[in-house]
């Protein structure tokens, strides 16, 4: 069984080792950061290497690394670049801080979940009261949004009251997609455009030629220009120029990514060729991520 003084210890050194790019740790940088005597850690450090928990580095560029024992003694999971969980704070990413390990302490029902999350490097920005984000995490796409309602420096844990959780699912665009695409071609008035989209009950279709979409046109587009007694104009004049792709095996995240990033709530899924097969919606991503479909709402008459 560790002391107090050797689990922080411990824990000092793997948050200091997350971040040094694999070089070893000396004592006296996790001296300065606990606030004690090198000559404590040094001591300290024998007791933890008889224990396996601590590798010592010998040389002038030498120091200490925690062993993959001391990762299971303190109940954390070894993370790598690849598989880090970022958290934030007030929608600022917190640099040096990656989440190791998140714990649902209870689900009792929706508004009363809570979460213990396991973090790797210095909780010291994170006080109670705290607005946070955690993730997305790199297998299911989840992320957690809560407030911090307690706080453990001594296993670097942080408890949550969370009031939102979202996984992202993991089917690709192709899935979910609109695929019996319906478009327009130069040549085409706004006319016969608000007609076609009344026909299909659609609000938006992009102009294509010889099989390259070139531009897009909405509802809103059209209604405007009919608003103006444009009727005879060619959807050339009027659709927008820029599109944004995606590539039939970009996943859902992708999608919703870079539906944020550009600020549109449509983009056409293209195949290999870069032909455009179809339109993925903001929609058809609110109605996946939320699974209205698979879980519909139930409203009960009082």
């Amino acid at each position: 069984m560790l002391t107090s003084v050797q689990k922080e210890i411990l824990q000092t050194l793997i948050n200091l080792y997350q971040n040094s790019d694999g070089k070893s740790i000396k004592g006296e940088d996790i001296a300065e950061v606990m606030h004690r005597n090198p000559g404590t850690i040094r001591n300290q450090m024998q007791a933890l290497r008889s224990l396996s928990l601590v590798k010592g580095v010998p040389g002038p560029r030498g120091g200490y690394k925690p062993t993959i024992e001391a990762y299971h003694t303190l109940n954390v999971s070894i993370s790598n670049e690849t598989s880090e969980v970022p958290i934030y704070k007030n929608d600022k990413l917190i640099e040096g801080v990656s989440v190791a390990k998140i714990e649902f302490t209870s689900v009792p029902h929706p508004g009363e979940c809570e979460a213990a999350i396991k973090l790797l490097g210095s909780i010291k920005e994170l006080n109670i009261g705290d607005t946070v984000r955690v993730g997305p995490t790199p297998v299911n796409n989840m992320g957690i949004i809560g407030t911090i309602v307690g706080r453990d420096d001594m296993d670097n844990l942080i408890l949550l009251d969370i009031t939102t959780i979202r996984s992202i699912p993991k089917n690709t665009v192709y899935e979910i997609a609109s695929l019996n695409l319906i478009t327009l071609k130069p040549g085409d008035s706004i006319k016969q455009a608000a007609k076609l989209f009344s026909d299909a009950g659609i609000d938006g279709a992009p102009v294509v030629t010889e099989g390259v979409a070139i531009g897009m046109v909405s509802l809103t587009d059209i209604v405007k220009a009919l608003a103006e007694g444009k009727e005879e104009l060619d959807v050339r004049d009027l659709m927008t120029k820029r599109l944004y792709f995606i590539e039939k095996e970009g996943n859902i995240a992708k999608a919703v990514y870079k539906m944020e990033k550009y600020g549109v709530s449509r983009l056409v899924v293209v195949n290999s060729e870069h032909s455009p097969i179809g339109i993925i919606t903001r929609t058809d991503l609110i109605e996946k991520i939320t699974n209205l479909k698979e879980f519909p709402l139930v409203y009960e008459d009082k």
